[in-house]
């Protein structure tokens, strides 16, 4: 007993300093921008994996990526995180286009792949339908984070986001089937394929549903930031696991969770202050997860592996680009024609070399049963992809957003949000200054001083906004925009104080339409 619970303690403390380890290289690689400038031109999730290849260059392995650690460790918090911050008018309004990538984009991808690589390789179909379904999970974490630092257009990041954050359910129910399929546990017929679908999806929905809601009243009842911050953390984890219990899909169960809690109850039971902390809690643990997962990745793969199935990968990578193609314009057509989803040519080519591939594919390729042939050739074949897809894919978006004219005003519109902030701060400090100057030890002439000075910097300031409005015609559309989005935090804010109040409590259905449609009409 003593001697078990010595190597008990022993395997922690080693678990413990090979964390440490990831974490102290991650967090250095993810600070490295701010120190040397040339390396902001790359995304900082790249960068940590090519840091990562050069380990695995080296051999040197800090620790095994397993299914279960980006399952059910990793991939909740990611989730919750991207469907927290996720606003429902804009899905809504995307809502069309996004359903059609995520479901029929991965019988696209799922079919496309499995059956060219069964054609042009000879890859039996067993393998090549689990290296097809692997693959048809986006992960444009990366993307989306240049796009906000580039300012590029909001609609895109939606577009991206919102396909991948649904499309990692239908990949892994999609996975799910032909696992079971090829170990002969599941029937190839229509029926029942649509039966396990709308019952995986249902309870996703379902038990994400009752969890959002559920918390969503819960933290109405009491005002304690820490408790409601802990509340969202257990309710990602929680809800995955639980959903995945019960045999539903626990990607679409915490995405729901995460889209009720972020649009709904963030504003009837939380106040202003606390619905900050928790944003930026979330934002600081999808850092946390990102950085450890992208190094990992780069330091899992064996280059021995990847030139024995380097022919395998090549067809891959082209069928893979081929079926997304087909995908995004195909689907963006008949999105565009039948609702008018007006998506730009420009925007469809991004979303096509955008669709990235990462720790769900990984994932789902690592969780093949050791028991099917081919699994270390399925391994081997979506490392090499998704390796593509970070380094060659990842890095190359940049220049085509340029080409393609869609690279944003995001430093001249930091440069207006910076002037305005100071223009506010100023004016309470003249605010403050007005109120002074009734109390008997504040003299007149420290006063007239002082109130001249910031007349003259809050002129200044004026003819410097006006400057920039004048040269950057666009910032109207930008100051429209950020006006509409007062308008309607105040409005919801005014809802959740009916609501906390006790006045809209039994009214669930009515506030949160009333708030999504505001919201929608924005």
């Amino acid at each position: 007993m003593a001697i078990e619970a010595s190597m008990a303690e022993a395997a922690i403390e080693q678990n413990l300093e090979r964390f440490l380890l990831v974490l102290s290289v991650s967090l250095s690689v993810a600070t490295l921008p701010q120190i040397v400038s040339w390396f902001r031109r790359i995304p900082y999730t790249l960068l940590l994996v090519i840091v990562g290849l050069g380990l695995a260059v080296a051999d040197v392995r800090l620790i095994n990526l397993s299914p279960n650690l980006i399952l059910f460790i990793f991939l909740p918090p990611l989730l919750f995180e991207a469907a927290w911050n996720l606003k429902w008018s804009e899905l809504k309004q995307n809502l069309i286009p996004i359903t059609l990538f995520a479901v029929l984009g991965v019988v696209i991808s799922t079919a496309g792949i499995s059956l060219g690589l069964s054609q042009i390789s000879g890859v039996p179909i067993a393998i090549a339908s689990l290296i097809g379904a692997s693959l048809a999970a986006t992960d444009p974490v990366s993307v989306t984070a240049l796009f906000r630092e580039l300012g590029v257009a909001k609609r895109l990041s939606v577009l991206m986001e919102g396909e991948s954050l649904f499309n990692d359910g239908m990949a892994v129910v999609a996975f799910s089937f032909l696992v079971a399929l090829s170990l002969g546990d599941a029937e190839l017929a229509v029926r029942p394929i649509l039966v396990e679908f709308f019952v995986v999806v249902g309870l996703g929905l379902g038990i994400g549903m009752l969890i959002g809601f559920g918390i969503s009243y819960l933290t109405q009842r009491f005002d304690l930031p820490l408790v409601e911050q802990s509340l969202t953390l257990v309710s990602a984890y929680g809800c995955y696991i639980v959903t995945e219990q019960l045999g539903g899909s626990g990607v679409i169960g915490v995405v729901t969770t995460g889209l009720i809690l972020g649009n709904f109850g963030s504003r009837i039971g939380m106040n202003p202050r606390t619905r900050i902390i928790v944003t930026e809690f979330w934002e600081f643990i999808a850092f946390f997860v990102n950085s450890i997962m992208f190094l990992l990745i780069g330091d899992q793969i064996l280059f021995r592996s990847l030139r024995e199935n380097l022919p395998t990968i090549a067809v891959t990578v082209g069928l893979m680009i081929l079926t997304r193609a087909i995908a995004i314009y195909g689907l963006t057509f008949f999105s565009n024609r039948v609702v008018n989803s007006e998506i730009p040519i420009a925007n469809q080519t991004v979303l096509w070399w955008g669709g990235l591939r990462g720790s769900v594919s990984i994932a789902l390729a690592l969780s093949v049963p050791a028991t099917l042939a081919g699994r270390d050739e399925v391994i081997a074949t979506v490392f090499g992809v998704v390796l593509f897809t970070l380094l060659v894919q990842g890095l190359t978006i940049q220049p085509l957003l340029k080409a393609l004219n869609l690279l944003g005003d995001q430093p001249v519109r930091q440069e207006y949000s910076e002037l305005v902030a100071r223009r506010a701060a100023l004016e309470r400090v003249m605010q403050h200054l007005t109120q002074m100057k009734e109390r008997p030890e504040v003299e007149a002439d420290f006063y007239n001083l002082q109130k001249a000075l910031v007349k003259g910097e809050l002129q200044k300031l004026e003819n410097e906004i006006d400057k920039l409005m004048n040269e950057n015609p666009n910032l109207r559309e930008f100051t429209t925009e950020q006006l509409r989005s007062e308008l309607m935090a105040i409005e919801a804010d005014t809802y959740a104080e009916f609501v906390r109040v006790g006045r809209l409590n039994e009214e669930l259905a009515p506030t949160l339409q009333l708030m999504f449609n505001q919201n929608g009409e924005g």
